[in-house]
């Protein structure tokens, strides 16, 4: 049976330093292969040809058989690994809390333990008239952290 850690050498192997770099990886009991890539500069499907290429040419088929699917973690999809949170540091993010609630911003720095997220909301300031807008940094632990997805804009 192929292991899900065999998967993730091989890709580790090949790809450690280059942009590539696996999300997920995924084996059923019935050697079904999933795994997920993404790339620093954007993914493409060149990228994912050529995990697929990698895997399908290292295992043998007549010794046993397997099923593969190698495609990139959608635009809807939550991040998964912090490689993931620095591509996309500038973008706006919205983030569920594993203590409730959820937090919409743009994310600013990332690091090992914890992201920096600005969040800009229009409030009354006391004496004025007028709402004004007011930025505010957060500092959120990642392990805080329930689900984390890009905000998608077409602006």
């Amino acid at each position: 049976m192929i292991t899900k850690s065999q998967v993730e050498h091989l890709i580790e192997a090949e790809f450690g330093d280059s942009p590539i770099f696996a999300v997920s990886v995924e084996v059923s009991s019935q050697n079904d292969i999933r795994v997920l890539v993404d790339n620093d500069n954007g993914i493409a499907i060149t990228d994912c040809v050529k995990v697929s290429r990698l895997i399908e040419g290292s295992f043998d088929r007549e010794v046993e058989d397997f099923s593969l699917q190698v495609s990139s973690p959608g635009l809807d999809q939550p991040l998964k690994v912090l490689r993931q949170y620095k591509k996309n540091i500038g973008r706006s993010m919205k983030l569920s809390l594993l203590e409730g609630g959820s937090i919409e911003g743009v994310m600013n720095e990332v690091g090992d333990e914890a992201i920096q997220l600005t969040t800009r909301e229009k409030r009354r300031i006391e004496g004025r008239k007028s709402k004004e807008w007011v930025e505010e940094v957060h500092e959120i632990k990642i392990e805080d952290i329930k689900v984390a997805k890009v905000v998608i804009s077409f602006k």
